[in-house]
């Protein structure tokens, strides 16, 4: 057989196929599109789903793609088996009513025996036990012998539910015996590595009724699927995927990196195998817009970078080391997944970023961990109960994955169901809190009777004689209001925008010459008419009365400016931050604009300074802002943007403002000029990879910038110094604190010296052991811990215990020598147990630890009970 790549075997499978008047199908993002009922794309076959059922129909139909893929439901078993991946690629051949089993067999036969040069001795199959065809096809057609061509039942038939479904034909290649479990019954479809899948035919011939009887199809498909992995094993004559050169250099490149060889220690090279794997998921993913977070897709990849971080861990690297991989990938892959290679540097930036967050929270929460699990097994139980693992899941950013994992490592179960059941009350308690301002539910009811139609009229105006058709109050249908009642109306036609896209309702008044009413908001009914909550002020409304609708100018001004912007500023983010900017909600009111949009981190001020500038620009060149309605194919392909959360049927609104393109029902200004200045006051994040920009514009910019430099002329006048000059005073007078604050901090360390040998001098001798429990009253946390830090020094065997309530209330630092460690004695465990005397609680390391009480009157108590601690723990300590 030949020894080729894992990209030459990519590629020869896309010519052959190419060779045979297949379309060469790009691969697919990983998330899918217009699909529900999918997580990722975990087939080669899922893109083209809308193919096989017949919504659409291919620009040819015969298919060849390469499509990557990710599988997540055997994540705890990659690293432990030769196979198992969340990342792969499925290479295919498809058909559409076209070809059928005769050149699919005679194809895949014909690709593995003469492009791939693979031993035909070495070929077994399957087919099911009633698929006559496709077994005369390999027997009688291809040749392969009857004592290599196996009858199979429910693994040789594919069907989900009701539909397109059936029977299908594996290719297995003989490994050879090393590779075997020795049984006499091995063969395709053992658990062992001897006989290895390479490829599966499925034929869609038949079509699964709702009774549940099959009836043949008019037009019969094809969809194969070949793990290119599995192929690349085989040709480069290595015992699994992992040996393969689409792993093997991340692998190299991680043995570098922590300085730690690959293929001495079966037990250490899972964790090798665990990183390659699951940074290859990560950066795929990543580069198809999915950013780590705490739900969906998002938790899937946190979940992934996460297990690997800890994986470099037992490899022994604790600082950030992933997103140094992932240029490894792009090597390996870029050349045929370009996308990999053209967002690696923010790729890079997700992974290292996210590294940083977990990290932050890894030790900690490990320790906890481990502390309860150290707890568990003195007491004699093995079950982790489901609200520590909440703890940790809620407290520490653990998911309940690696809680099991550590957990499992030490022979302890999780009450994972315990744990479902505190996350659901978690879920139940924020749903609870959150207020959902419908404005109209009671009303529904009603409502949904109203057809009416309404018509909106306020893109052209922003007054409309209009006629009252219906009148509610309280849920109910009434036929007037009066001075002083509010209600909701509808009008048969109506300029008043009803909140929606972020865009909120406008405002304004309703009049006649025996009426007068406020406009305070406007909401969509169900059958789309817009309802209007009004307060009358004089007079009174009836259903049929004839009204002039007037919306407040002004308002509407202003809200349109912070529209435009926000259109703006989705486009300069994108040419800034990078095209994985998408927004995420918006908020656009008079006085002010809210955008939030998916980035993996804050923006530095050099990026909101160019972002500024850009939107800046865009206003100064006063663009027309043209609005058109067309199909949303046309749309698209003109490269509109579509916004959060909205709907689109097949007419669409288009605004183009300059370089920007949206679709979008809202209001506009007629002019980018019209804005006149855009200033960002805010940004922050809101959630994992979701930030949010707060901005002003027109005359709210210019009130923010007097309000600015206001600020800074107080500041002038504080300092004594011109406004120009305040940065140069400000870091005079900084100069100066630090240097207070090193006089200060050199101060207090001989001070911690001269007390800490005060200390040590008072130390006690428990069961052998040197122990120093004292209680200082006038030092705060820090004070405490230089002391120890010292103390650590003077006494190389030692349990420390110190105790203030300086601020009022009591706090506690503790340490542990490296031998009393050894020992059992811990830290965490000790200052947690004193802190509990005075109602408090803590923990930590084994080394030092701190904690916190509640009642400082028993300060003195806690700390004596320190002895008697040690007394104990000696007791039980290892010798």
């Amino acid at each position: 057989m030949k020894r080729l790549s894992g990209q030459e075997i990519r590629r020869a499978f896309k010519q052959f196929f190419a060779d045979r008047g297949h379309l060469v199908f790009p691969s697919a993002s990983l998330v899918p599109v217009n699909d529900p009922t999918l997580l990722w794309i975990n087939a080669g076959m899922a893109p083209l789903k809308p193919y096989f059922d017949g919504r659409e129909v291919p620009e040819k139909p015969r298919i060849v793609s390469a499509q990557k893929c990710i599988r997540t439901n055997d994540i705890e078993h990659v690293g432990y088996t030769a196979r198992h991946q969340t990342f792969f690629e499925m290479l295919g051949n498809f058909s559409f009513g076209d070809y059928f089993k005769r050149e699919a067999i005679h194809w895949a036969y014909e690709f593995l025996t003469t492009v791939l040069e693979l031993d035909p001795d070495r070929i077994s199959v399957t087919v099911h036990v009633h698929d006559d065809e496709a077994y005369q096809i390999w027997h009688q057609e291809v040749g392969i012998p009857a004592a290599r061509i196996h009858r199979g039942e429910e693994d040789n038939f594919w069907e989900i539910g009701e539909g397109p479904c059936g029977p299908c034909s594996e290719i297995y290649y003989d490994r050879g015996p090393q590779y075997g479990c020795g049984r006499p019954t091995c063969g395709p479809g053992c658990d062992c590595d001897r006989f290895l899948e390479i490829w599966n035919l499925v034929f869609t011939q038949y079509n699964k009724e709702p009774d549940g009887s099959y009836t043949p199809l008019p037009k019969k498909n094809i969809d194969t699927g070949s793990g290119l992995e599995r192929l690349a094993s085989i040709l480069q004559d290595v015992p699994n995927n992992f040996e393969t050169d689409l792993f093997r250099p991340i692998i190299d490149a991680t043995s570098r990196l922590a300085q730690t060889a690959y293929g001495v220690d079966a037990a250490r090279d899972v964790y090798f195998k665990i990183i390659a794997d699951h940074v290859r998921t990560v950066v795929f993913a990543i580069g198809d817009g999915v950013l780590p977070g705490n739900e969906g897709r998002s938790y899937i990849i946190r979940r992934l970078l996460r297990r690997a971080v800890r994986s470099g861990r037992r490899l022994g690297m604790e600082r950030p080391f992933l997103y140094e991989l992932a240029p490894v990938v792009a090597d390996i892959m870029g050349d045929d997944y370009p996308e990999v290679r053209e967002k690696l540097a923010f790729i890079q930036r997700v992974v290292r970023t996210e590294e940083e967050r977990f990290l932050e929270t890894l030790s900690e929460g490990e320790a906890l961990l481990l502390q309860l699990i150290t707890d568990l097994r003195r007491s004699g139980r093995d079950v982790l109960a489901g609200t520590d693992a909440f703890r940790l899941y809620d407290t520490f950013g653990f998911p309940i994955d690696l809680t099991e994992e550590i957990a499992r490592e030490h022979g302890v179960n999780v009450d994972r169901a315990g744990f479902e059941a505190e996350l659901a009350a978690q879920r139940e308690r924020a749903r609870q809190a959150r207020q959902v301002a419908e404005g109209m539910s009671s009303e529904r009811g009603v409502l949904e009777t109203i057809t009416t139609p309404s018509r909106f009229v306020g893109y052209d105006t922003l007054t409309a004689a209009a006629e009252v058709t219906a009148i509610l109050v309280d849920g109910e249908l009434v036929d007037v209001l009066d001075a002083g009642q509010e209600g909701q109306v509808l009008l048969d036609q109506t300029p008043f925008y009803a909140e929606s896209g972020g865009q909120i309702a406008d405002r304004g008044r309703l009049a006649s010459a025996a009426a007068d009413a406020e406009v305070l908001d406007v909401r969509k009914a169900p059958h789309g008419q817009h309802l209007h909550t009004i307060r009358v002020v004089r007079g009174r409304i009836a259903t049929g009365d004839k009204l002039q609708a007037q919306v407040d100018e002004a308002f509407r001004r202003d809200i349109v400016k912070n529209h435009t912007a926000t259109h703006l500023l989705h486009k300069a983010l994108r040419d800034v931050l990078g095209t994985h900017v998408a927004q995420a909600g918006s908020l656009v009111e008079p006085e002010r604009l809210r955008f939030d949009f998916s980035h993996f981190g804050a923006l530095t001020p050099e990026e909101l300074r160019q972002v500024e500038d850009r939107v800046n620009e865009a206003v100064w060149r006063d663009h027309p802002v043209i609005i058109r309605e067309m199909d949303l194919d046309e749309a698209k392909a003109m490269g509109a943007m579509a916004l959060f959360g909205e709907k689109y049927g097949r007419r669409v609104r288009v605004v183009q403002a300059g370089e920007s393109i949206e679709l979008c029902g809202g209001c506009h200004v007629e002019r980018t000029g019209i804005i006149g200045l855009f200033r960002i006051v805010a940004e922050t994040g809101i959630g994992s990879g979701v930030r949010r920009i707060e901005a002003v514009t027109g005359r709210h910019a210019y009130r923010y910038v007097q309000a600015q430099e206001g600020l800074l002329r107080q500041a002038a006048d504080l300092l004594k110094a011109a406004p120009a000059d305040v940065p140069a005073r400000v870091e005079r007078l900084l100069q100066e604190v630090r240097g207070l604050e090193r006089e200060l901090e050199s101060a207090r360390a001989r001070l911690s010296h001269s007390r800490a040998a005060e200390l040590r001098d008072q130390a006690v001798t428990v069961e052998g052991i040197p122990v120093v429990a004292a209680v200082v009253p006038d030092a705060d946390i820090e004070a405490m811990r230089q002391m120890v830090d010292v103390l650590r020094g003077l006494l190389p065997s030692h349990v420390v215990v110190l105790g203030s309530a300086a601020g009022g209330r009591p706090q506690f630092v503790a340490a542990v020598s490296k031998d009393l460690q050894a020992r059992g004695f811990h830290a965490g465990q000790i200052v947690k147990q004193v802190a509990a005397v005075t109602g408090g609680s803590g923990g930590g390391r084994p080394d030092m630890a701190q904690a916190g009480g509640k009642d400082a009157a028993k300060l003195a108590q806690a700390v004596a009970s320190v002895p008697g601690l040690v007394r104990a723990l000696a007791g039980n300590a290892v010798r």
